[in-house]
């Protein structure tokens, strides 16, 4: 009998495990909580209309392409990619409206038109940020965070210094740009990682790397067309996937676990990887004495931003907005204050609008479009309806003004989604979207393990460990997490 594996979760991390198993001949299920698989890049359709409920930024193709060429296959044969050009729009107030070219030539001639003798400074930035991406995804990457001694090589340790480890990506911007909006152009890529840019490694401009220079990609058919490629991969690989089968508890007897159990069935396991929140199955599915973190120890991780969405279904074509569109036309700081040092409902937020529907033609009904629109929150905050009306009407209006029409007028479908539904759809730590932050002290070695101290056979990928949030870390960390039960316990 071949070994079976259990993966909790079918996101991006736990797709491209379970199928890294499959490979080496593990009998291999994912059992996903939800009835349709994706995790938070899941979709749904209405009325002709389609959503992408979380992801939408496609950056760092080659870590898709990567994941499709492991098992034999091409990543065209799965969906088309298009690149986006504009990459996207910034507001920045009035008819202040920044467009960020996809070509370099044209990315140089921009910030020489914002600040003249910027362009070499950017290509100078833009060099050590391709230092800083190749050496972070062949060195560090793929590290599982074990121990320190996976640093010890001293081409490795050297290039610590010279990744700017120890410095903020704000001062390393600063030092370099005075214009306010080259600043937060550059900034805005780490705002997501869990700190402000002034607590965020100068490592993190590698982030840059791959908005600027990699560039802004989509998928034709939306992003959900990433999760229904891997699965088809899985699928033929032997990977079962069942829906709809909320994991209740995992059973372990003398410190292995043997069962995982859902409402109605009852699942034998010699292997468990947790691909689902690790808080949640750390602290709900196990025992106590089967727990290697505290409360406390959970209580004290900071966390990336959460999120405020609205996914809009509009009765007509709307004019100004670009495929990937940011409103910075309040203060970037004061609202990043309100996320990460003094966490609250903020006082004038920037926020992000997404409409796939520029590009892409069957996302949405002839004539009409579909208008994700989200608000970075701090984690944990109370979420209440009036709290969301409140803030649909904000941006509402902000939206209107700065791009010159009626919007909200033309709403036929209208759905939001907040920190009380990533913790009933996710179960995600204190209502969190985007895992744990990616500060100097929860980097590598200083993240959640991959594989649990307390239970010999129970392993963890995704966001809140080894390498960190987004989609591609994610989907590096279930191949990290394959590679780590590989050395220990053979198919």
């Amino acid at each position: 009998m071949a070994t079976k594996a259990i993966v909790i979760g079918s996101g991006f991390s736990g797709i491209t495990a379970a199928a890294s198993l499959a490979q080496k001949g593990y009998d291999v299920t994912i059992l996903e909580k939800n009835t349709v698989a994706g995790g938070r890049a899941r979709k749904f359709e209405i009325d002709g209309y389609t959503f992408d409920m979380g992801p939408s930024w496609y950056w760092m193709p080659e870590v898709f392409d990567q994941f499709f060429t492991r098992f034999g296959k091409q990543r065209a044969d799965y969906y088309e990619l298009v690149r986006l050009d504009p990459s996207y729009s910034i507001f920045f107030g009035g008819q202040d409206i920044m467009e960020v070219p996809a070509k370099l030539d044209a990315l140089y001639a921009m910030f020489e038109r914002y600040e003249p003798g910027s362009s070499p400074k950017l290509k100078k930035f833009l060099d050590e940020a391709a230092y800083k991406y190749k050496v972070g995804m062949e060195e560090f990457v793929y590290k599982p965070g074990n121990s320190v001694l996976e640093f010890a090589d001293i081409r490795v340790f050297k290039s610590l210094f010279r990744l700017q480890m120890f410095s903020s990506i704000s001062s390393q911007i600063r030092s370099l740009f005075k214009h306010p909006q080259l600043i937060q152009l550059l900034e805005f890529p780490v705002l997501f990682l869990g700190a402000t840019p002034q607590n965020t490694p100068a490592m993190y401009s590698l982030m840059n790397y791959a908005d600027l220079v990699l560039g802004t990609w989509y998928p034709l058919g939306g992003m959900h067309k990433i999760i229904e490629g891997m699965l088809s991969v899985a699928k033929d690989l032997g990977v079962k996937v069942k829906l709809g089968q909320e994991v209740q508890s995992i059973y372990v007897p003398n410190g292995h676990a043997t069962k995982v159990i859902t409402k109605d069935q009852e699942y034998h396991a010699d292997i468990v990887v947790g691909s689902a929140d690790y808080h949640h199955i750390e602290q709900h599915l196990l025992q106590k004495e089967h727990r290697r973190y505290t409360p406390t120890y959970w209580d004290k991780r900071t966390m990336a931003p959460s999120s405020l969405l609205f996914y809009l279904g509009i009765n007509k074509k709307l004019s100004q907005l670009e495929h990937h569109n940011l409103f910075f036309d309040e203060d970037f700081e004061l609202h990043a204050a309100e996320i990460y040092t003094n966490p609250k409902w903020p006082t004038a937020p920037l926020f992000y609008a997404c409409m796939s529907s520029k590009t892409d033609n069957t996302v949405a009904p002839e004539g009409c479009e579909n208008l994700f629109l989200l608000v970075p929150l701090a984690p944990d905050l109370e979420d209440t309806p009036a709290l969301r009306a409140k803030y649909y009407e904000m941006i509402m209006d902000r939206l209107e003004k700065l791009t010159g029409q009626n919007v909200r007028d033309a709403v036929v479908y209208k759905r939001s989604f907040a920190h009380n539904d990533f913790k009933a759809d996710y179960h995600a730590f204190k209502g969190n979207a985007y895992g744990l932050a990616n500060t100097l002290m929860q980097t590598a070695i200083l993240k959640p393990k991959m594989r649990s101290q307390k239970v010999k056979n129970l392993f963890y990928t995704g966001q809140l460990t080894t390498p960190g949030p987004g989609m591609p870390p994610s989907i590096i960390s279930g191949h990290v997490v394959a590679e780590e039960i590989f050395k220990s316990i053979k198919p």
